[in-house]
């Protein structure tokens, strides 16, 4: 009997921290990749747009080099006008330079490459579209432009208007589309870049405390702050943001370890790269799992979710697990 009792204790504890580490495991992490971001504001139209989406893409340059470990070898910015900003400003946004970024990325080394689109859309005939100085950017260019890059994981961000469409044309194998809208009929200035941008110069985003920030946990502080915009205004929303894929989302990391990795003890630094091989491990045993009976994939499921859920607490408490 004592010894069924203490069986029947340890499912359950196992059980109850099942919840928790399910969490962990959906709270981000993943290997250090280079990651190369390519940055483009559209055309304005007016100057208030002109100065918005300006500071939107020079904040997120500065975030990424001074938060998230970038250098500016490693960040493309593309914008209307370049003689605005010569330090961070590295061409005109037109299809043409946008073609001749990508292509410069899929020739270098490095496994991601963030494409974030801040600006007006539109929507003309059976195509949506990005609004460029010059031609815009059809949806479909845009799938065609990416196609140097199909040996890397890419995530493209199309933060402007009537951009959700552009969800169906682009997502594909190795690829996560994020949009500010869910169709082109959603025509409103969109309040998503804004936010998007926010969560790597802000610390709210980062909800595993790990001091990085996931593509997933953008997407939804972003999300969630819109939401909350609205409502503080008595306003109905005009934009609905989706994402295709929050597995692969939370795995992608914005840049390398930094905080964590180059001020944390050795302690904190040991805990951080063991639960990214937990993590790793997770996902190859996922992988795996149709090649494994269901008693043996779900034994090793268990086992690893509930470490990781013991390192992820021991993170966010800065003690030992």
């Amino acid at each position: 009997m004592a010894a069924a009792a203490q069986t029947g204790a340890g499912v359950r504890l196992r059980l109850l921290m099942l919840p928790l580490a399910l969490a962990a495991v959906l709270g981000g992490g993943g290997l250090d990749a280079q990651t190369h971001v390519i940055i483009v504001t559209g055309a304005s139209g007016e100057p208030q747009y002109a100065a918005s989406f300006h500071a939107a893409g020079s904040s997120l340059v500065d975030a990424l080099v001074v938060r998230h470990g970038f250098t500016l070898d490693d960040i493309t910015y593309l914008a209307e006008d370049p003689s605005r900003d010569t330090k961070r400003i590295d061409g005109k946004s037109t299809k043409q330079e946008l073609t001749q970024a990508i292509a410069r990325v899929a020739a270098r080394s490095g496994d991601r490459v963030l494409l974030i689109l801040i600006g007006h859309g539109s929507h003309a005939g059976s195509d949506s579209r990005f609004n460029l100085p010059g031609p815009d950017l059809t949806a479909a260019e845009l799938a065609v432009m990416l196609e140097p890059l199909k040996t890397k994981q890419v995530a493209v961000v199309n933060a402007a208007s009537a951009s959700g469409d552009f969800m169906s044309v682009l997502s594909a194998r190795n690829r996560l589309v994020v949009t500010a809208t869910k169709s082109s009929y959603e025509r409103n200035e969109t309040l998503f870049p804004k936010y998007f941008v926010a969560a790597f110069t802000a610390t709210g985003a980062d909800t595993d405390k790990d001091e990085r920030v996931s593509l997933l946990e953008a997407f939804t502080y972003a999300k969630r702050e819109v939401t909350r915009a609205y409502e503080t205004d008595s306003r109905l929303p005009t934009e609905h943001a989706m994402l295709n894929d929050e597995g692969v989302a939370r795995r992608f990391i914005i840049g390398a370890r930094t905080a964590t990795a180059a001020t944390g003890n050795d302690s904190n630094r040991a805990m951080v790269m063991r639960k990214e091989q937990l993590e790793a491990q997770v996902d190859s045993l996922r992988r795996r799992k149709d090649t494994m009976t269901a008693e043996a994939y779900q034994s090793q499921l268990e086992r690893l979710l509930v470490e990781l859920a013991r390192v992820n607490q021991a993170l966010r408490e800065g003690k030992s697990p």
